[in-house]
């Protein structure tokens, strides 16, 4: 193993075979199978109400699935067997910017860096996003675009193997857009995995697609 960028490369793969998740009265997906080495990103498409964000949810270990298992490939047990590991290696950035408004920038990124590690390069992170500018400025002032910016810093403050994205690109400029695409490139440079949900284009290189529509259930015995 060689370490990079500040996390250990383990070249573990991540996995996921035979997925079915029940959710709202329904079977959003079934026969759902996945596979991620170190240096992947996965693309996931779909309409609303596909499955993308509960899939997330499901390799993120905050949910388990009806059926099938998700799992690292130096272990046979599943993500949800072991959740502090799992979390370890994991970076997950949801719907909602999770932005405490009487914080500043900086102190809203060092909160949930210092969640995960006591290193971490909150000042670094800030700027790949370009808000270091805005660094002493309360939650409460940004914009949904400069929210999202500093949602996003916190993958880049602590190294994960994984980052788990969804909608990462909302609400975000031309600019910003751009420098997340670069983050993800460097990230994968480095050995890291991505998995990300989106409805707009995300300018990435050599990177799989997953169309949840593939695997939606319309069987009415099952909803």
């Amino acid at each position: 193993m060689s370490r990079e960028h500040g996390f250990v490369r383990l070249m573990l793969n991540f996995l996921g075979q035979g997925l079915g998740c029940f959710r709202g009265g329904r079977l959003v997906f079934a026969n759902l199978s996945f596979a991620l080495q170190p240096g992947n990103a996965l693309i996931l498409l779909g309409p609303n109400g596909s499955g993308k964000s509960t899939l997330l949810r499901l390799m993120a270990g905050l949910i388990e699935p009806l059926e099938g298992r998700i799992q690292w490939s130096d272990s046979d047990a599943g993500i949800t067997d072991d959740p502090d590991l799992h979390y370890g290696r994991t970076h997950y950035v949801g719907h909602a910017d999770a932005v405490k408004p009487v914080l500043t920038v900086t102190e809203n990124v060092a909160f949930w860096a210092r969640l995960r590690s006591p290193q971490s390069d909150v000042a670094g992170a800030i700027d790949k996003l370009g808000i270091a500018p805005l660094a002493d400025v309360p939650g409460q002032f940004l914009s949904a675009g400069q929210k999202r910016r500093v949602n996003l810093a916190r993958i880049l403050a602590v190294p994960a193997n994984l980052w788990l994205l969804d909608e990462p690109a909302t609400a975000l400029d031309v600019d910003a857009i751009a420098a997340l695409c670069d983050a993800i490139a460097e990230h994968r440079a480095a050995g890291g995995m991505v998995v990300a949900s989106t409805h707009q284009n995300l300018a990435l290189t050599d990177h799989a697609v997953l169309h949840l529509s593939d695997y939606i259930t319309e069987d009415p015995a099952l909803v």
